[in-house]
């Protein structure tokens, strides 16, 4: 398993990462429209380590046989925010599996996805208009 990021060490702009956690629970299988008016099955299941807790947001068969008490290892996995809370998650270039290394403690007092952030809207990173035709040429 190589670079493991601790769960404390996670942030809004985390992409990328390697993640060993233990699952401390399993949120009921909901059915939510995505923004392309398909229907998805989404698990939130919260995994834990030593340094902290975060929600990791598992999509269609992710979540089968994953039972409470397992350690998952994620490969290459990004965390986004869910109305200013982190979500890890595994998109379609990463991977989740059981681990063989075990995570024995988990730190229940640093719940990462609890906290809340300021949701940065892409609209104010990147003003369209600045700079003219010439700038707007150049960055595409």
């Amino acid at each position: 398993m190589e670079n493991v990021t601790k769960i404390k060490d996670l942030s809004p702009e985390s992409k990328r990462v390697n993640v060993l956690g233990k699952v401390t629970s399993i949120g009921e299988t909901k059915e939510i429209q995505t923004r392309y008016g398909e229907s998805r099955k989404l698990t939130e299941v919260v995994i834990g380590d030593e340094t902290g807790l975060i929600t990791l947001t598992l999509w269609g068969e992710q979540s089968n046989d994953i039972t409470q008490g397992d350690t998952l290892y994620i490969d290459n996995g990004y965390v986004t925010l869910v109305r200013g809370h982190m979500r890890l998650n595994v998109g379609k270039y990463g991977s989740i599996k059981k681990s063989e290394e075990t995570v024995e403690n988990v730190n229940t007092e640093n719940d990462l996805s609890a906290q809340e952030h300021q949701q940065e809207f892409r609209s104010e990173r990147r003003p369209f208009n600045r700079g003219g035709r010439r700038d707007f040429k150049r960055r595409f």
